[in-house]
């Protein structure tokens, strides 16, 4: 239930910021161009809060918080008084009214590129894509365990978003690119994977296991290192030098498991029985896992262990693999643009192969996952949530912009046809652009959505 509601609020935060800034720059661009805005809207329906300012706008909170709004001053939608008219939306020229719809998708546009530079400065920690195992076409190319990948075709790629972004534009359009890899002691080398010998079941989803790449772990061993005094571990009796085997039958492999299996077998207030070796001896435990807070509507049960030292080998990879990025305002807000014009044409990439059928639909996602991501962001740290909240940012505005009616995108379709043959679209052929948008728009709703369930279930 906490994962639940921290889903929730995170989305309704995370939306109520996108939604905000996107229909601001519809805001500030039509005052500026003379355009009277008569509401501003958070949210669509029944209005939960709503103040009139000294510009006689109307600023209104609204029930259902999947979108929002601006209202100007229209001819088609109402009389206007003579003494206003220069201030209507209809009456401006194409250019300015341009300039209007436009302005939505880019204010996404520049949020993302504000959070990622914010992002950057208060620094986030980031996966350098070093290879574990590896086999098949990866192995073929001469890759090995422990290389880390630096290029996709001379395209940098410091984390391993960055590379699977790049592999899987690859691997869908069944190319062979140049890889550069570096290994532990810093000697670089080329290699080519040759993904015309992906089958025809390829699923972008599984694109490192297609390949045969497998990203580096850290395998920590189940064995105790410290036990918090007066904790649950404390006194169950657990020592340094216990290592965990099972708890409640099932194997423990490393000690990622054992928080998974306690949440998994310790839920409403259960015992668990730990199988442990120590020294050489195995042995039962009961032990109670306690409940504590690890974020706004969440919890987590834990024991009081934590792990033994690692050995300077795994702190060696780890090192090279794990790394905190900060920088400076100038380098920041650098590195802000580069990522979202990568950001951009990967998502642009994807879209148009989905269109063309290469990509499958089953990448779309709905307000279920996004609601997960936000939740999932907001507990790893500031940097992660300003990183989803910028590419949140960055899909609304490319979204916004497809050529569908009641987007911003058709709109502007209208005004460039209009911009061609000089004069507006009638406006029969703009109600059927309305109805086919809308039919269009829940369709691609509808399709998310399902995505999502199949993702809780599957």
């Amino acid at each position: 239930m906490g994962e639940i509601l921290g889903s929730i609020w995170w989305l309704l935060v995370a939306l109520g910021l996108l939604v905000t800034f996107h229909e601001f720059g519809h805001f500030l661009v039509a005052r500026k161009l003379g355009v009277r805005v008569l509401r501003f809207s958070v949210g669509f329906g029944r209005a939960i809060w709503s103040r009139r300012g000294a510009d006689n706008t109307e600023y209104v909170i609204a029930a259902i918080p999947l979108g929002g709004y601006v209202k100007m001053l229209d001819e088609r939608e109402g009389e206007v008084p003579e003494q206003e008219l220069g201030q209507a939306f209809n009456r401006k020229s194409v250019w300015t009214r341009i300039a209007i719809v436009a302005a939505g998708p880019v204010f996404n546009l520049v949020f993302a590129v504000l959070a990622f530079w914010l992002m950057f400065m208060v620094g986030i920690p980031e996966s350098r894509p070093v290879v574990g195992a590896v086999s098949g076409i990866a192995a073929e190319a001469g890759i090995e365990p422990g290389d880390a990948i630096v290029a996709v075709d001379n395209l940098d790629t410091r984390t391993w978003s960055h590379a699977i972004l790049e592999l899987v534009e690859q691997a869908l359009d069944r190319n062979a690119p140049r890889i550069t890899v570096e290994d532990a002691n810093g000697i670089r080398s080329e290699h080519v994977l040759d993904m015309t010998a992906l089958g025809t079941d390829f699923s972008e989803e599984n694109t490192l296991e297609a390949i045969g790449l497998e990203p580096w772990r850290l395998e920590v061993p189940a064995v105790v290192g410290e036990v918090t005094e007066g904790s649950a571990a404390d006194e169950a009796g657990l020592l340094p030098g216990d290592r965990i085997l099972r708890i409640n039958g099932e194997e423990v492999a490393n000690w990622t498991w054992i928080g998974r299996l306690v949440q998994t077998h310790g839920a409403d207030g259960q015992v668990l029985s730990l199988t442990i070796d120590r020294a050489g001896s195995r042995m039962e435990v009961k032990i109670l896992p306690r409940k504590e807070k690890s974020g706004f509507f969440s919890s987590r049960l834990i024991l009081g262990v934590s792990n033994a030292a690692i050995s300077d080998e795994q702190r060696a990879t780890l090192e090279r693999a794990a790394i905190i990025l900060q920088l400076g305002p100038v380098d920041g807000l650098g590195a802000a643009v580069k990522e979202t014009w990568r950001l951009t044409g990967s998502t642009l990439g994807l879209l148009g192969r989905m269109v063309t059928g290469s990509a499958s639909v089953k990448n779309l996602s709905g307000p279920i996952s996004i609601a997960q991501f936000a939740n999932r962001s907001a507990s790893l740290g500031l940097s992660n949530f300003l990183f989803f909240l910028g590419a949140i940012s960055l899909s609304l505005g490319i979204l916004n912009l497809l050529p569908i009616p009641v987007l911003d995108g058709g709109h502007l379709l209208y005004y460039l046809i209009e911009l061609a043959k000089g004069s507006p679209v009638s406006e029969q052929t703009q109600v059927a652009g309305q109805y086919f948008g809308l039919i269009a728009l829940a369709g691609l709703m509808s399709l998310a959505f399902v995505n999502d369930i199949l993702r809780l279930v599957g």
